[in-house]
């Protein structure tokens, strides 16, 4: 466990019953109104709408699923409930549940999530049921504890719903956080944040905290310092196992691959490519057969189309991976989501987008653990793993697109540079593993197992 025992009450906003009424009335107004919304929004709306007009109906659903699976009074088989926001959380979530099911294929799992984004990314895992998460009002609160009872409730990476948590605490459901962390800058450091959830922060029974840094900042928001333990990141299980396997997807990836030097490009934004693409090609001058296969982080005809042009007026052949005959082209477009994970496997070097752009850098992980060298744009403060990757030698931050150019210029003509590169991000990614069967411990105590 992390550091000392501490009183509750240090951790706890000290504030009045009226306070404390004001901020409840008004957060559990604003879920009534989500509520509403989500019966009269439209069609259409984009992401936005999708995420209301999801929650239509969403009481039926768990009720339905209740009835039919889950059995008055039997205890042989408890739920654990696993929450993961979006996409990202549950990539660390996915190697929890898989330990969990193979450990122990009597317990039942339960996932939700938030972002619509995260649909599909849900259908592909094996569990017992999966579906959004309901707005956080006390009564779909109470509604889903009531459906799938479950003997544990656990969140990935950081976001918990202090309704739920608040229900689930008064009922005796114990409750986790797995690959906890929180950054420096986080939001929910604020008083505004810390206002609604250090409550709930305060009742979680187990916390797996990625590194020390993070655990002290989870205390600073409420977490009982008792219940932290140092697990560290899912998310490099997930990676690792994704490379070993990678010879199950050979089908897919047979017709993609060459012997021609490559750059695979992943995540890439506008931002990105306004550096990317006039470095590769300035690259191209020492390296002629050099082949660059990039994966825009949205494949939208919006996105695809400037890169096609880009392409078409510098005379390079430009593929999309859909097409019949890929393997020859100068420029793989990627134009369907998913391939990513697996195409680091054909990369001499890759390349993470984000690093230029607002939203922050995207996960370096998965190229290293194909043993790859990564480089990337220079925001990114937030990203623990390219700290890690720049200090053991595995990657590298380019502050420009000339910079940006020479680095992949190095790595694609000295063998011996990006060997060694890519065995010390292999070996980051290596060390890095173990933390999903701590985190499967932490929760395996919560169940009595």
């Amino acid at each position: 466990m992390f550091g000392e025992k501490s009183n509750d009450a240090t951790l706890r906003a000290q504030r009045s019953p009226q306070v404390n009424a004001l901020i409840g009335g008004a957060y559990e107004a604003a879920m009534q109104l989500a509520r509403g919304a989500a019966a009269l929004a439209p069609s259409g709306g984009g992401k936005l709408g999708a995420t209301f007009r999801a929650r239509r109906g969403i009481r039926a659903r768990y009720a339905r699923w209740g009835r039919e699976s889950r059995a008055p009074g039997d205890e042989s088989r408890p739920l654990v409930w696993m929450h993961a926001s979006s996409v990202g959380e549950g990539l660390q979530a996915r190697p929890v549940l898989a330990a969990l099911r193979d450990a122990h294929p009597e317990i039942r799992l339960a996932y939700t999530f938030f972002s619509p984004s995260a649909e599909q990314f849900a259908r592909s895992l094996a569990v017992d049921f999966a579906d959004y998460l309901p707005f956080d009002s006390r009564g779909d609160a109470r509604a889903a504890l009531d459906a799938l009872r479950p003997r544990v409730l656990a969140f990935s990476k950081l976001d918990l719903w202090p309704e739920l948590v608040a229900a689930a605490h008064a009922r005796g459901v114990r409750l986790a956080l797995v690959s906890a962390t929180l950054s420096a800058r986080s939001s929910r450091r604020s008083p505004v944040a810390a206002s609604l959830t250090r409550d709930a922060y305060a009742m979680l029974d187990a916390v797996g905290a990625i590194d020390e840094a993070d655990a002290m900042r989870l205390v600073g928001i409420g977490v009982q310092r008792e219940v932290i333990t140092i697990t560290g990141d899912t998310r490099y299980d997930q990676v690792s196992a994704r490379a070993r396997a990678i010879a199950e997807r050979e089908t897919v990836l047979a017709p993609l691959r060459s012997d021609r030097p490559t750059l695979v490009a992943g995540s890439t934004w506008p931002a990105d490519e306004r550096a990317l693409l006039p470095a590769w090609i300035a690259t191209r001058t020492r390296v002629p057969d050099a082949r660059l296969i990039i994966a825009p982080h949205e494949p939208s005809p919006r996105h695809l189309a400037p890169i096609e042009q880009w392409a078409s007026e510098r005379g390079l052949a430009l593929e999309r991976t859909s097409a019949r005959d890929p393997a020859r082209a100068d420029v793989l477009l990627v134009d369907v989501v998913g391939m990513l994970g697996d195409l680091y496997a054909l990369a001499n070097v890759a390349y993470v987008g984000g690093g230029f752009h607002d939203a922050g850098l995207h996960s370096v992980l998965e190229p290293a653990a194909f043993g790859v060298p990564v480089l990337f744009g220079p925001r990114h403060e937030g990203s623990r793993d390219a700290s890690l990757l720049e200090a053991c030698g595995g990657g590298m931050s380019v502050p420009d697109g000339a910079a940006l150019g020479a680095r992949l210029t190095e790595l694609l003509t000295d063998d011996e540079a990006r060997a060694e590169a890519g065995a010390c991000a292999k070996s980051m990614v290596d060390r890095g593993t173990g933390a999903s069967a701590r985190s499967v411990a932490i929760i395996e105590k919560l169940l009595g197992r």
